[in-house]
């Protein structure tokens, strides 16, 4: 799978250990939107996916992810990978720990039906929801949030992955 950029803060030069916890997202696009999580609490957007268990592989994750966060159901036959995110930072639990992260991006279908969530209690408190929204104004919208996540370099990585597609055309 193709680098589509790094995010290194360089900020772990005393760190000891490094945590690393990838995970894998869907790109579903529709009448020229994409398939996003909202958080309400927040107002920030992000794709629809999350952290790889032990054992799995990304495109597992991505498939269950999906289906979880936003309930979609991925349509196996329509994965295309697109890329992916390479993150590293201090960590923001331990001082003495690097925090590494590959972020994997695949393009994908969903079918039209939309099941439930099912939420883990940090999605569900920041009350996650599934919205299809113009690349545009969720770019807008994670680079204007000032409060939300712990991490502010997620929501950059998602406006970063947005302008991607729409310079690779993915977007009129």
């Amino acid at each position: 799978m193709r680098l589509l950029f790094e995010m290194d803060r360089k900020d772990y030069c005393q760190c000891t250990h490094s945590f690393i916890r990838n995970s894998a997202r869907s790109i579903v696009i529709k009448n020229q939107k994409a398939a996003m999580i909202h958080s309400l609490k927040y107002g920030y957007y992000k794709f629809p996916g999350g952290g790889i268990e032990d054992g799995e592989n990304p495109l597992d994750a991505m498939i269950r992810e999906t289906r979880e966060e936003a309930g979609l159901v991925v349509l196996p036959g329509t994965v295309k990978e697109y890329g992916y995110v390479h993150r590293i930072q201090k960590s923001d639990r331990d001082a003495r720990e690097c925090f590494v992260q590959d972020n994997y991006y695949y393009l994908c279908k969903a079918e039209e039906n939309v099941v439930p969530q099912t939420l883990d209690d940090y999605e569900a408190e920041e009350n996650y929801i599934l919205e299809y929204v113009a690349p545009k104004f969720a770019i807008r919208q994670n680079r204007q949030v000032i409060q939300g996540p712990d991490n502010q370099m997620m929501l950059e990585r998602e406006a970063r992955v947005l302008e991607l597609l729409i310079a690779e055309g993915l977007f009129e």
